[in-house]
């Protein structure tokens, strides 16, 4: 059992504790959001307006946390209040955005922004070298960030632009090759939920973020409707046969196609994690479910069909995507 609260009604995100003299403080932590004291009591206005602030983004504007105009704290700070956050189209890619941003402030949020040069980007990158997705994904983030402080008057450049990410030594997703696919299938029978997910990854082409909450309700005349996450772009991707057997030997008795043993639709995150579970079983440890998408890609490619063909089913704008070999699927 944890230890019991000293002060009742804590609000969500609030953690109490006693500092190195004794005093009783409390700290606002919260996955993706700015973590910070709180200055004042609980049960206080003033309580009340910082922890309002940092749910919303911000840093407490009272006691020992005050943001120093010009720095990274300060800059982001202005930055979620700012059309230009407002405008990101959806709350999934703000708080995508977001954890990229608290990530860096951590380290960072003191420093000046007009201090920051091309090559003190250039080092991040490099000792961000084992995790080039994650220095790349950075280097995007700060480039935006950069060119709102040059809008806000704090800047006369973007120093992240001519910054390169480090290259992936691993090219991306490994894409299932057709033994891999014949061995999770031996392992996991026509009637398992683990087969019924390859089908779903496999035949439909798409991303864990959409296949984890795929359901009847989206079929029509044969045809699956996906409005995919990340894009936005709405599919209509016809049922292959396999996909339509698998989905007919493992009825969930739900919307969703997938679901726990809870009987609850998975998360995008925890699918994702079950997915790799069932892959280990069939003894395939470097086979995630992204990687299927790729190899849906690359059958129809292998088959013959069109580049416009595979992309009304990808939902892919850009050839070079899927195109040729296996290796120019990587990115996918």
């Amino acid at each position: 059992m944890g230890r019991p609260r000293l002060t009742k009604g804590l609000p969500p995100f609030v953690t109490e504790f006693h500092d190195r003299h004794g005093k009783l403080r409390w700290r606002f932590r919260r996955a993706g959001f700015p973590s910070a004291y709180i200055s004042a009591s609980p049960g206080t206005d003033e309580f009340i307006k910082q922890y309002n602030a940092l749910k919303s983004g911000d840093r407490p504007s009272a006691g020992g946390d005050k943001m120093i105009p010009g720095t990274f704290h300060d800059l982001i700070a202005r930055y979620y209040r700012s059309t230009a956050w407002t405008n990101i189209p959806k709350d999934s890619t703000r708080k995508v955005y977001r954890g990229v941003y608290e990530r860096f402030r951590e380290k960072y949020g003191d420093r000046k922004v007009a201090t920051m040069t091309a090559w003190n980007i250039s080092r991040l990158m490099e000792t961000m070298s084992d995790t080039p997705g994650a220095a790349a994904i950075l280097l995007k983030r700060l480039r935006q960030l950069f060119d709102y402080a040059i809008l806000m008057g704090i800047r006369t450049d973007n120093p992240a632009k001519p910054v390169k990410p480090p290259k992936s030594k691993r090219g991306g997703f490994h894409t299932w090759d057709e033994a891999e696919i014949a061995a999770f299938e031996a392992r996991h029978a026509i009637g398992t939920r683990a087969r019924l997910a390859l089908a779903l990854l496999l035949y439909t082409a798409q991303r864990r973020s959409d296949v984890h909450i795929m359901g009847r309700q989206q079929v029509k005349d044969g045809r699956i409707t996906v409005r995919q996450l990340k894009t936005d772009k709405l599919l209509r991707i016809p049922i292959h046969p396999e996909l339509q057997k698998a989905i007919d030997a493992c009825p969930s008795g739900h919307l969703a196609y997938i679901v726990s043993n809870r009987g609850a639709p998975y998360t995008a995150e925890s699918f994702s994690n079950w997915f790799r579970r069932r892959a280990r079983e069939a003894g395939l440890t470097d086979c995630p479910a992204h990687g299927l998408r790729k190899a849906s890609a690359r059958r129809m490619a292998e088959m013959g069909l069109s580049n416009q063909l595979i992309k009304s089913i990808t939902g892919h704008t850009m050839d070079s995507r899927f195109q040729g070999t296996p290796k120019t699927l990587n990115k996918s």
